[in-house]
């Protein structure tokens, strides 16, 4: 049962990055949340606070407004004060010149008590890079900044 209540929270937050309810998923989330997303580009690096991944979010929605993620397999291990969450997914949206982008990845999340504590993105940073590339010849200036690192 635990590890169905689990999964149904793990594929809620998904579809809130699908329909950019970020303030929703934070609410799942400790204060003191790590977020890693692999790369060195607008999006990539270690944020260590529920602020940081608000920021990162923000950003995540501002350089792919479209992004769209589907989870193929989940699986759940621990117990409510230790909780693992594996997710495989795909992800799909739309390059500035209307060609299609696709990209896939494996979230390892762990959850306390109910609290998401720690999300581990692991994607094809290169994908990701090149999107962020062609979002920023097209225009979009916060495709090119730093990563968002707090």
């Amino acid at each position: 049962m635990y590890g169905y209540i689990v999964k149904r929270l793990a594929a809620r937050n998904f579809n809130l990055i699908n329909t950019k309810g970020y303030e929703d998923l934070l609410a799942s989330c400790a204060d003191d949340i790590y977020h890693r997303f692999g790369g060195d580009h607008a999006l990539g690096g270690e944020r260590h606070t529920k602020e940081g991944l608000r920021l990162w979010l923000g950003r995540l929605g501002r350089v792919n407004s479209g992004l769209q993620l589907k989870i193929h397999e989940m699986w759940v291990k621990g117990f409510p004060w230790n909780t693992v969450v594996i997710i495989r997914w795909t992800g799909t949206a739309e390059f500035p010149d209307g060609s299609p982008y696709n990209n896939h990845g494996v979230h390892l999340v762990h959850l306390r008590w109910g609290k998401v504590t720690s999300i581990d993105a692991n994607e094809d940073s290169q994908v990701v890079a090149k999107q962020l590339a062609a979002a920023g010849a097209a225009g979009v200036a916060e495709a090119a900044l730093p990563p968002i690192l707090t």
